[in-house]
């Protein structure tokens, strides 16, 4: 189990009641009360420095793109705290654990904004978790499911890109 958790939070902290509820639910998981990290994210730094962190980065109602900064890297979403309505924490880590059996898993993916892709998708394969547009008319997409060869193969049969699993809680 990781031992160190750190509290990455881009918000002003004072009188904010969602980061001192957030403290409070991660000391009480972990027994330690989590540093906190601010300013521009760089998990491969957090990681070199510490490698055995679990940095806790907090999802905010209406937030996009938040997942962009694991794609390609070597860290990867392990577990999901909800804080309230508003606020949810993805921990991460630096080396995703083994699958857990009918774990969600996080899949990001490259797909045209055609309907054929939309048509074929069904929640029971995955559900759209964010979706961004690209300058190139693409919409880089996160999903959340349970097994990836179904969702795999609908993007691969649509002539959409897999880019990978981001973790899984």
């Amino acid at each position: 189990m990781k031992t160190f958790p750190i509290l990455y939070w881009p918000r002003e902290t004072k009188g904010d009641n969602e980061y001192h509820l957030a403290r409070r639910v991660i000391s009480a998981a972990t027994g330690v009360m989590p540093q906190l990290a601010g300013g521009q994210m760089d998990l491969a730094r957090i990681f070199a420095q510490n490698p055995d962190a679990s940095v806790y980065y907090p999802v905010f109602c209406e937030s996009t793109g938040w997942w962009g900064e694991l794609l390609g890297g070597d860290a990867a979403v392990t577990d999901k705290v909800i804080i309230s309505p508003e606020c949810q924490l993805m921990v991460i880590e630096a080396r995703a654990p083994r699958a857990r059996r009918g774990a969600t898993q996080l899949l990001a993916a490259e797909i045209y904004p055609a309907s054929g892709f939309f048509k074929k998708m069904n929640s029971n394969i995955a559900t759209v978790s964010d979706m961004l547009a690209t300058d190139t008319g693409t919409i880089l997409a996160l999903f959340a499911g349970r097994n990836p060869a179904p969702f795999i193969s609908v993007l691969e049969s649509t002539g959409n890109s897999y880019l990978g699993c981001i973790g899984r809680y």
